[in-house]
């Protein structure tokens, strides 16, 4: 389809996505949300990629919210602009987290330039972030009066532990990734001209070396086992899981190329050949 706030190209098997509003510093707005979610889908539904690069045009990763429409920009409307019920407001930063969750490829934040509010919760449903040392980053919701979105609450604690997750999230603090570097947010804390580079350097490491499927499972493995109650619980999936994959083509040719010493020929498609076990988890109704 045809994006006008996002770019989405593809080169040897990754997905390139990048917010594109660099004059208004890629502040996030509801077009940008249906075409990230469009991208993540589409993505998903392409064996001819392999990962997800996300980053921003210009400057900037996503300065957050188009605040544009002053101080009604959160007083969300229906199309008849009537108030919509608490109960079934879906905010669009959970939307755009949620579709990143579920691509089944690997999601690389580029963060080359300021992440602040939703322009930073979008990126903690992704797989992995890369950030410029001098990038500015906050969760500022409780300093413009309202809370935490795009399933934040969720991601992260899981990433930085609760304690942080709780500084950041009540002080409303803005920070350079430099000085959060250790915090666990990140896997590189780079010069800016190094970030998306090395995003790009990760991504062509996945799609040059690894089987599309053990990636996919990989994934869902590590998001979804984490939620069970105990090892034992993850040690039930694990097998089933393991079992599987063991007796397919992909093992059969990673090992023989292995043994051969030569780059494994991968045949196995995510769209195409998972388990009939898979999803193991159950999704709720949203």
């Amino acid at each position: 389809m045809e994006f006008s706030q996002i770019k989405y190209q593809v080169s040897q098997r990754v997905a390139l996505v990048t917010l594109n509003r660099p004059e208004q510093l890629n502040a996030f707005t509801p077009v940008m949300r249906e075409e990230l979610k469009q991208a993540f889908a589409q993505a998903d539904q392409d064996d001819g990629v392999r990962a997800v690069v996300v980053t921003g045009a210009g400057r900037a990763f996503c300065a957050g919210a188009d605040l544009s429409g002053g101080g009604q920009t959160f007083d969300r409307k229906r199309p008849d602009g009537t108030p919509p019920r608490l109960a079934e407001h879906r905010d669009g930063g959970g939307q755009v987290s949620l579709a990143a969750h579920a691509c089944r490829k690997p999601v690389i934040a580029a963060i080359n330039g300021p992440a602040v509010g939703v322009g930073l919760t979008i990126t903690l449903a992704m797989d992995m972030r890369l950030a410029a040392l001098d990038a500015k980053l906050g969760l500022v919701f409780a300093r413009r009066g309202v809370v935490l979105e795009a399933c934040s609450s969720w991601f992260l604690p899981r990433l930085v532990g609760m304690a942080k997750a709780l500084e950041w999230a009540s002080t409303g603090r803005v920070f350079t990734a430099a000085q959060e570097a250790a915090s666990g947010l990140f896997n590189y804390v780079l010069p800016r001209e190094e970030v998306l580079p090395k995003a790009l350097e990760l991504a062509q490491e996945i799609a040059q070396n690894t089987s599309a499927m053990s990636v996919t499972l990989n994934k869902a493995l590590l998001w979804r086992v984490g939620e069970q109650p105990d090892p034992q619980s993850a040690h039930l999936i694990d097998s089933q899981v393991f079992l599987w994959a063991g007796r397919q083509a992909d093992a059969r040719e990673g090992i023989q190329a292995f043994l051969e010493k030569r780059p494994p020929n991968f045949s196995l498609s995510p769209t195409q050949d998972l388990p009939d076990f898979y999803p193991w988890w159950k999704e709720p109704k949203v």
